[in-house]
């Protein structure tokens, strides 16, 4: 590793002294995707692709990482631009968080905080923020997993206590593999609630912010043309996934109408994908993944 990636893979967000004594983690243990779905069947299907605005939406919706998403200046990464490219980005780096190896995962953490050190805000910026904070990247991991989560629930009914509790032991990674130290990621099941609970509190939407976020609800970014066709089905999906506490702050209707209309659509996807064979229902992330491992080792760009 050279220095410059070293440099970054340690960037703090506490004093120097404090960062020594809870180094950012470089070793996990490795699970692979066959081994996540015997333990929990479903727990990782790409199914879950189409909660991705919803899940985007709740991520931005916390102080500065919708301002440092709005107003980044790395262009490659903008899901507006280039919504595509942000997709593959983001389930590979599920793919690699859930089932990468330890040299995997530290070579997509040096790839993304490249990237995330130019995400910083500017004198103009209505609030403070950087790339690298990890009290913004433990936000957007702990969404990635209740929406993982929520997924689940939507589509296969209740998870186990028990299951949720091992589900979260594997799901870890998705804040580890960047700038969150073991220690800041909430200990168990439990204390993730409360960490949940007591930060969904907190959060109030700005409106700048807001008005950006709506592009994504009836699929704007993705151009006139779907957004035409599928912008109502679009909204429909984005807004069932939302957490109630955020549809609410984005000023989404839902009543009884649509959530008829959302659970029609859920038993529909559910019939078809609990049905499908693991390799099929997991297609598109371990697609990613085997391009993720060509790249890696042509030494071609991963992101």
């Amino acid at each position: 590793m050279n220095s410059a990636a070293h440099e970054l893979d340690n960037t703090p967000d506490q004093p120097h002294s404090e960062a020594k004594k809870q180094p950012i983690q470089t070793q996990w243990e490795h699970t692979t995707a066959q081994e996540l779905d015997a333990a929990i069947p479903g727990c990782i299907d790409s199914i879950g692709l189409l909660s991705g605005p919803a899940n985007t939406i709740m991520q931005l919706a916390y102080p500065g990482v919708g301002h440092g998403v709005m107003e980044s200046r790395v262009e490659s990464g903008s899901i507006l631009l280039h919504p595509i490219k942000r997709a593959r980005t983001t389930l590979s780096y599920l793919s690699v968080a859930f089932y990468g190896t330890s040299e995997e995962k530290l070579a997509y953490r040096r790839a993304i905080n490249q990237a995330h050190a130019q995400v910083t805000s500017t004198a103009q910026s209505p609030i403070q923020y950087r790339g690298l904070d990890p009290n913004l990247q433990l936000w957007v991991a702990a969404c990635l997993f209740w929406g993982h989560l929520d997924v689940y629930e939507k589509l296969r009914g209740p998870m186990s206590k028990a299951d949720q509790a091992r589900f979260y032991e594997f799901a870890k990674p998705l804040g580890t593999t960047l700038q969150v130290r073991p220690d800041m990621w909430p200990e168990d099941i439990d204390a993730f609630w409360q960490y949940w609970n007591s930060t969904l509190d907190t959060i109030v939407i700005p409106q700048d912010v807001k008005q950006w976020l709506m592009q994504l609800v009836d699929l704007r970014f993705l151009g006139p043309v779907i957004s035409f066709a599928f912008g109502s089905s679009g909204r429909l999906l984005t807004s069932g996934f939302l957490h109630p506490t955020i549809r609410e702050q984005m000023g989404l209707p839902w009543g009884p109408k649509e959530e008829r209309r959302f659970k029609r659509a859920i038993k529909l996807l559910a019939t078809v994908n609990n049905r499908l064979p693991r390799t099929l229902r997991q297609l598109p992330g371990l697609a990613l993944m085997w391009d993720f491992r060509r790249r890696l080792n042509k030494g071609l760009p991963l992101r």
